[in-house]
């Protein structure tokens, strides 16, 4: 995914307007009006909150004979998952390593408690 999608992406769904619309079309299609109906929002609002989700990739408009039914673009949301997932994996060798140093350093002082111990 460019870099640029993916900065329009995070910046669509900072919105929590927008992610209630995402997860909502991630049950299936829906028209703007069907989108509009739980919200106190005109469905011109909901139009101009879909428009940036279009910009970013995240859903598309089609044509269905008298309807024109908002489609979520799945594979968008699973470029981000590989990309939050790759620093994921990362940050958690990391804190893996942190733990075993910690895990060393409580034995070690065990050790030397027990040392002064048997000395006393």
């Amino acid at each position: 995914m460019a870099r640029d999608q993916l900065s329009r992406v995070f910046a669509a769904l900072a919105d929590p307007t927008r992610r209630d619309l995402v997860a909502r079309l991630s049950l299936g299609d829906a028209t703007v009006g069907e989108l509009a109906a739980p919200y106190r929002l005109t469905p011109q609002a909901i139009s101009k909150h879909l428009k940036v989700l279009e910009e970013a990739g995240l859903v598309t408009r089609r044509r269905d004979a008298q309807r024109r039914p908002v489609h979520l673009e799945a594979e968008v949301l699973d470029q981000m998952t590989a990309w939050i997932e790759r620093y994921r994996a990362q940050a958690e060798e990391r804190f893996r390593r942190l733990d075993a140093l910690l895990d060393r350093m409580a034995a070690e002082e065990d050790g030397h408690r027990q040392e002064r111990e048997d000395e006393s």
